[in-house]
């Protein structure tokens, strides 16, 4: 029997990613992109998916950091390799895994960007949208967004798993919020559900936010919570552009994007808390490895407040302390 060719294996792949692991549009594509780049480097050197060994992948790896690619995205590219060649394996149509145990070049490990307690309950808190505005589509987008901001502050969700939550539980449903509940309920990476506390705020925002979502006209039957002004569901692309022109308004200096809001819920209760298991399972992360990063933003805090108010960490030498 005829092994099948590199363009039925990838798409077969491609076909797993989305159905099995059910990864999100953005990665489907980085898979596509980067499984594209293996083939066309395959066939260059006239070999195939399944004759592709070690030491091709490392000479690959090695031109990609000559062509000044950062290490963080060659490991992107190999985990996206890795990932087919582990399927492979799986099918039985390799014996020999070519990309396992080949790393990308070491990068200087970049802290998850927050906002300061300060700074972000200025963004949440920056005045309610005024009732009695003229233009109700206005009003609503401004309740949506909103809401938007308390759910991605208040409760730590991915822009992705915002934007799957539905106004109602059912069956086909990627997340929904019980309000009386306060809850949210949420399909996060790897096809995992988890449920995560709304605060008070949140829950207030989202109830005057269903209040004003017919303004916008959602389609028959439109299941997701946030659509946008023609109906349908919110697209990531006009949900950053929303949040951008939130903290703009609010007089924030940086550019502020969804996962800074989720860097930040998870930095202030770490910071309150100090329990880091308990941030793992409300971020959804599967390895205590990921949250531990938030431990070293903790540290850069203390170390600022340190500094700011210690006498011997005070530049110049120590203060002057009582008399003896």
């Amino acid at each position: 029997m005829d092994k099948p060719d590199d363009a039925a294996l990838l798409q077969a792949y491609l076909d797993h990613v989305r159905v099995q692991r059910r990864l999100g549009a953005r990665s489907q594509q980085l898979y596509r992109t980067h499984l594209q780049g293996l083939v066309q480097r395959a066939h260059a050197e006239g070999l195939t998916l399944l004759t592709v060994d070690p030491a091709h992948v490392r000479r690959w790896a090695a031109q990609l950091h000559a062509q000044g690619h950062a290490p963080r995205g060659i490991a992107l590219v190999l985990s996206c390799w890795r990932g087919l060649y582990t399927w492979l394996g799986r099918q039985g149509l390799i014996e020999r895994h070519p990309v396992q145990g080949i790393r990308a070049p070491k990068a200087a490990r970049t802290l998850p960007k927050a906002l300061p307690v300060e700074a972000a309950l200025h963004l949440v808190e920056r005045g309610q949208p005024a009732d009695g505005a003229p233009d109700p589509a206005a009003a609503a987008i401004a309740r949506r967004d909103q809401a938007m901001v308390e759910l991605l502050y208040g409760s730590g969700l991915r822009l992705g798993e915002l934007l799957g939550l539905d106004v109602q539980p059912s069956p086909h449903a990627r997340g929904w919020i019980d309000l009386p509940g306060a809850e949210a309920h949420v399909l996060g990476k790897g096809g995992k559900w988890r449920s995560v506390p709304v605060g008070p705020a949140a829950c207030a925002a989202v109830q005057a936010w269903l209040a004003e979502r017919p303004a916008l006209q959602p389609r028959p039957g439109e299941p997701a919570l946030f659509i946008g002004t023609r109906g349908a569901r919110l697209t990531p692309q006009v949900a950053r552009r929303s949040l951008a022109a939130w903290a703009q308004r609010a007089g924030l200096p940086q550019h502020v994007h969804p996962h800074m809001l989720r860097h930040s819920f998870a930095s202030h209760v770490l910071q309150s808390s100090g329990d880091l298991r308990g941030v793992q399972e409300l971020l959804g992360h599967a390895s205590i490895a990921t949250t531990q990063v938030y431990t070293r933003l903790d540290f850069q805090h203390l170390a600022r407040v340190y500094e700011a108010a210690h006498p011997r960490a005070r530049r110049g030498g120590a203060g002057k302390g009582p008399a003896p």
